[in-house]
């Protein structure tokens, strides 16, 4: 699954927050609920409209981004 398939921001859609693709539901509220010590089931049942997939998918994303070697620079780039 490519980003763009993933997530969609519009600023049509919560403002132009960042939302899960065919949804209304930002893609923050995942890790909110994640932090909260909620399960991705209960997640997936309290958001029908965001697949297994799309958040599954954003958990390796976000894994990716945060063990990158080069995480540095996401750091200097948000700076």
């Amino acid at each position: 699954m490519e980003l763009k398939d993933l997530i969609t921001i519009d600023s049509d859609i919560l403002g132009g927050q960042p939302v899960f693709k065919g949804t209304r539901v930002p893609v923050e509220t995942l890790f909110d609920h994640l932090e909260a010590g909620v399960s991705l089931k209960v997640f997936l049942d309290d958001f029908p409209t965001v697949t297994k997939e799309q958040a599954i998918t954003t958990l390796e994303i976000a894994n990716k981004l945060m063990t990158s070697k080069n995480i540095a620079k996401l750091y200097e780039i948000a700076a």
